[in-house]
């Protein structure tokens, strides 16, 4: 790609604002489990949560043959995908609720949302027929390695900046082919009750392809209320958040779909034009985070204390 220099140029620092970052590729958000994790409105009884956890273990160890099939039969990947995905949110306990937009082609487009969550894959593969960017490492664990491949994801290297026009390259090419991929172009996790920048470049696949750019909001609730609990952030473990997640009793994810951002048109140099798409795309995001949050918990209480990103989907420089 000829923009890979462009691609690759750091983001001004009051563009990562509040969030840190202590690499300029791999962001920090403010979010700590210390700090913004709350308990439960409402917890499970213990003979519930352990159903739920075999449940969700079964539904896991079941989507390996059906992750096989998927590598086969490439036409009902996404189908598969997004059954096994709703069947695994559902093992946990967790209620979908989709509004907005719903999608008026069966053409490829690039969604991108905020990230709260190692969940977040699976509620959008469970709301579109999709493929996700994830990072590299996640290909490289047993079982989620199978399953992953199964639906199709797409992998970055986040330690090779070189590395980074070629994965833009393949959305691109999974774009051209009619897909549609899923990525979080804040690079990291917040808790829910705020959100940070979208960085640009997956955007240059849109750019390149003429694709549709199709935001997409994800917030958790406990009833009406904003929750915390499905957040992964900080030094946060996975099983710990896994554990929790299914201990929680009501836990809904609402997924809000916008419609596409009209594309640049062609004369547009393609920096700007990336740019302006990250930015029309994470207002839209973030008109829901922003309004949906309560006035006291719009944005994460440890804004002034950086914590460790957690992220199951590769940064976006």
């Amino acid at each position: 790609m000829n923009t890979a220099v462009d691609t690759l140029a750091p983001a001004p620092a009051s563009a990562l604002a509040p969030a840190t970052a202590l690499d300029p590729w791999r962001p920090s958000g403010p979010c700590t489990a210390q700090a913004c994790l709350a308990p439960a409105a409402r917890a499970t009884r213990p003979f519930r949560l352990v159903a739920r956890l075999c449940a969700a273990l079964l539904v896991v160890l079941g989507g390996v043959p059906v992750s096989l099939v998927g590598r086969v039969r490439t036409a009902w990947r996404a189908k598969l995908t997004m059954a096994w995905a709703r069947l695994l949110l559902r093992a946990l306990g967790i209620r979908l609720e989709v509004a907005g937009v719903p999608p008026v082609s069966d053409r490829g487009a690039l969604v991108v949302a905020n990230h709260v969550s190692w969940l977040d894959p699976l509620v959008v593969a469970a709301t579109l027929p999709s493929r996700p960017l994830a990072k590299r490492e996640i290909g490289e664990w047993p079982v989620i390695r199978t399953l992953a491949r199964g639906s199709g994801a797409l992998f970055i290297d986040r330690e090779r900046l070189s590395a980074l026009p070629s994965a833009v390259a393949a959305v691109a090419d999974a774009l051209r082919e009619g897909d549609t991929v899923v990525a979080f172009p804040e690079g990291t996790t917040w808790c829910g009750r705020g959100m940070g920048r979208f960085r640009p470049a997956v955007f240059q696949a849109a750019v390149d392809t003429g694709a549709a750019v199709r935001p997409a909001t994800l917030r958790y609730r406990e009833g009406a209320a904003i929750s915390t609990r499905a957040c992964y952030v900080g030094d946060d473990s996975l099983l710990a958040s896994i554990v929790r997640v299914a201990a929680t009793r009501d836990l809904v994810v609402e997924v809000t779909l916008f419609a596409p951002v009209p594309p640049a048109p062609p004369t547009a140099r393609r920096p700007e034009a990336r740019t302006a798409l990250a930015r029309t795309a994470e207002a839209r995001v973030r008109s829901v985070v922003d309004t949906r949050s309560t006035p006291s918990s719009s944005a994460c209480p440890s804004t002034t204390t950086p914590g460790s990103s957690r992220t199951m989907i590769a940064p976006q420089a």
